[in-house]
């Protein structure tokens, strides 16, 4: 298992994602989930991988992922990247 600081040699970043779902039995009621996990940006393949297992196997319908990526690119210099999908 890599540790948080070969990750980060590697180029990964640390993301967090405020996932927003319907509950099944209130689906006019949304409910959040909070994902941490290094992953790499722009393609966010972590994420993307979660992203689909939920929708295979978790019954709460997605309606949007926020998330913030913080890579550190320098020895006290980080870069931080903020985006949305919209997927309802």
């Amino acid at each position: 298992m890599n540790t948080e600081m070969e990750l980060m040699l590697k180029g990964y970043g640390l993301t967090t994602a405020q996932i927003l779902y319907r509950l099944p039995d209130h689906p006019s009621l949304l409910q959040t989930y909070i994902w941490q996990h290094y992953d790499l940006a722009p393609d966010f393949p972590e994420m993307r991988g979660f992203l689909r297992f939920w929708q295979e196997k978790i019954e709460g319908p997605l309606h949007s992922v926020t998330y913030v990526h913080k890579k550190m690119i320098a020895a006290s210099e980080w870069r931080a990247l903020k985006g949305e999908f919209i997927l309802h």
